[in-house]
């Protein structure tokens, strides 16, 4: 699998920020596409949808800050042919709007891809009210809805551009701060299939966004101790991969999971579900613990929080003393 990461992951890092695939995407899909139109609530330069409205200006609509409604027009675009990418700061677009998606969008299944930026702590000095740790768990308890939290600005490109071609709405999860190039250009993206980065028997770390990262680096310690992790990186949290799931339980016996989110409601607990009703195995969580974040410096709150390789190595530590 190692031709699925970026051949520099190891040595030399490279980093670009996940909010930059919005941009990228919606700007090459448009060459292409005349229905694509891009909605945005006043921070277009935030969400990088100043990339595309410089090429389609007549497809690109600033609604100002007025967001619910952005996704009522958004649903009515939809209806009408258009294919709407929708995009601002996770906070909004899950917590202010959560009726408007609800209803207009995973109710009446209306084609809407609403992709949220500024997510979790590494939204840094903005703080608390910025720093959307409960979005997934909003998302993926509305029926219809598919919910996926990529790893790096390359699976981002490749998820925006695979929801064009699914009817129904689509959650993706993209982040402000500047994360590692973990995945290849080559690297295969399929929604509902997660991607093995690295194989292994003792134990199975499921992680998504930026602790996919730390997850391999976590792999690397505790390769030093023997001890043998595969990663899976989870990018669809729904639908998950239940035949990774399956062969990862009985191959390896044991689940760490590692998100830049809430344990409760997001990666951790849909995993915990999953094992609960199919293969019981022994569950560790890395995430944010009912908790809310504050302002700093994006890799200082990863350290405080506790989601880091050495936090990952120490939870899969606990789960084999229970397998």
């Amino acid at each position: 699998m190692t031709h699925y990461l970026d051949k520099d992951l190891f040595t030399q890092v490279q980093k670009k920020p996940t909010r930059d695939a919005f941009g990228l995407a919606t700007s090459a899909m448009g060459e292409t596409d005349d229905r694509i139109v891009v909605l945005t609530a006043d921070v277009s330069g935030s969400v990088r949808a100043n990339w595309f409205a410089d090429k389609f200006p007549d497809r690109f609509y600033n609604m100002g800050i007025s967001e619910q409604n952005m996704v009522a027009v958004a649903a009515g675009m939809a209806r009408e042919g258009l294919l709407p990418y929708v995009s601002t700061f996770g906070v909004f677009i899950t917590g202010r709007c959560y009726d408007q998606v609800r209803v207009l969008l995973a109710y009446s299944n209306t084609n809407v891809k609403l992709v949220a930026t500024h997510t979790g702590v590494t939204v840094g000095e903005d703080g608390v009210t910025h720093q959307m740790l409960e979005d997934v768990a909003l998302m993926q308890t509305l029926p219809r809805m598919r919910v996926i939290v990529p790893c790096d600005t390359r699976e981002a490109v490749k998820a925006l551009t695979a929801v064009k071609e699914m009817e129904g709405p689509f959650y993706i999860r993209l982040g402000r701060q500047s994360a590692p190039l973990v995945t290849s250009e080559e690297a295969p993206f399929e929604i509902g299939k997660s991607l093995m980065l690295q194989d292994g028997e003792d134990v199975t770390v499921i992680a998504n966004g930026v602790l996919v990262y730390e997850a391999l680096m976590a792999a690397q310690i505790l390769a030093e101790e023997n001890i043998s992790v595969r990663v899976l990186n989870m990018h669809t949290v729904k639908p998950l991969d239940h035949e990774a799931l399956m062969a990862a339980a009985l191959e390896t016996g044991a689940f760490v999971t590692a998100e830049e989110h809430q344990c409760l409601g997001g990666l951790g607990s849909a995993v915990s579900v999953w094992s609960t009703q199919n293969k019981p195995v022994p569950v560790e969580m890395v995430g944010m613990k009912d908790q809310f974040g504050q302002s700093g410096k994006a890799d200082e709150l990863l350290d405080y929080y506790h989601l880091r390789a050495v936090d990952i190595a120490q939870a899969v530590r606990k789960v084999l003393k229970r397998k």
